[in-house]
């Protein structure tokens, strides 16, 4: 009997272990097709990339294996799996720079052995814009008036939860992007009069994008390890420049160092995490990132990146308290950007 059921675990484990060395083979193939030939900043979407959760925020943006609740469909699909309640729903609020702000829902749902299934929006926020034409006066233009452009991108996720150690996730999402409209010459270049040379376009664009993770934990001192592919589409248009999204690998690693020391502590925990991300169009980006955490109350947050042009350290905190016997989460973190300013993180949590 414990033959056939060794024998039933090793065919079930068996595809786990083919996508496991799969996600593996292809980080491999994507370094290795870089070191040949690297574009530099030849992607559009960009507001895909902009972090969601201060919590991951405050480690320095490590999230592909720390993230369990439903903010993790935006780090690592896979790790909706192995969020503890059946409903999960996260508020998130970011104020950026030049007042750029962004919000962020995400949710998740179990379905109990059928696997967790997550919805996610994230809406940018540019402000106003004045638009102008050129003009045969003393400026050169004249103002035709304002314009919002605006950004979203709206999701659905399914995770499944293969054995207690494995898990694996499936982000699809529809990005839009809405420049506004734009004055067009069509023939000539003379100014005197716009409304034979000039004709208006309106530019915005939208597609679907896919995120597929994995998550693996060793169930050894807190050592996981996660991996994403994160934006896979087909290319888009502006006039004769066609442009992917900002698709990017990423794998990551976490471990709590004091369980190699001491037995664990109920009240007091530490994890340290290393997490590398690949982009299309850049060169490798580091994070290293940092949490302790008291009880179940407090959580004290740092972290640090390498090879980017502005930011570099980060650092955030997070309260977590049973309302009426519903968990509530708050976290914020504080990253700076160089000569650009401070952008402030905050996230809102609740479960049942």
């Amino acid at each position: 009997m414990n033959s056939i059921i060794s024998n039933l675990s090793e065919v079930k484990m068996r595809p786990v272990l083919n996508l496991f060395l799969l996600i593996l083979l292809l980080i491999v193939s994507a370094d290795s097709s870089r070191a040949q030939f690297e574009k530099k900043a030849q992607v559009g979407f960009r507001f895909l990339e902009n972090p969601v959760s201060a919590e991951v925020v405050g480690r320095g943006g490590v999230g592909v294996t720390t993230t369990f609740n439903s903010n993790g469909i935006f780090w690592n699909p896979a790790l909706l799996a192995f969020v503890e309640h059946d409903v999960d729903v996260n508020l998130n609020h970011t104020r950026g720079i030049a007042d750029i702000n962004y919000n962020a829902i995400a949710a998740s749902f179990n379905l109990f052995d059928y696997g967790v299934i997550g919805i996610s929006l994230l809406a940018m926020d540019y402000g106003t814009f004045y638009t102008t034409v050129r003009a045969a006066n003393e400026q050169g233009y004249i103002e035709t008036g304002e314009f919002s452009p605006t950004a979203l991108a709206l999701g659905i996720s399914f995770s499944q939860r293969v054995t207690n150690r494995f898990s694996y996730g499936v982000h699809v999402k529809y990005a839009r992007q809405n420049l506004g409209e734009a004055w067009v010459s069509t023939a000539g270049d003379s100014l005197s009069d716009p409304t034979l040379s000039l004709t208006k376009k309106e530019y915005k664009q939208g597609t679907l994008a896919l995120d597929v993770g994995a998550y693996y934990d060793f169930l050894y001192n807190g050592i996981r390890f996660g991996a994403v592919f994160q934006n896979i589409s087909r290319e888009l248009k502006y006039e004769n420049e066609a442009f992917p999204l900002p698709f990017a690998i990423s794998f990551g690693v976490t471990v709590e160092p004091l369980l190699f020391l001491y037995d664990k502590d109920p009240m007091n925990s530490f994890i340290l995490s290393f997490e590398s991300r690949h982009p299309r169009d850049f060169g490798e980006k580091v994070k290293f990132g940092g949490e302790y955490q008291y009880s179940d109350f407090l959580r004290i947050r740092f972290g640090y990146v390498l090879n980017y042009d502005e930011r570099n350290w980060s650092a955030g905190i997070g309260f977590k308290q049973e309302v009426s016997g519903i968990p509530l989460r708050v976290d914020y973190a504080f990253q700076p950007f160089g000569i650009l300013g401070d952008i402030h993180y905050l996230s809102l949590g609740v479960s049942y």
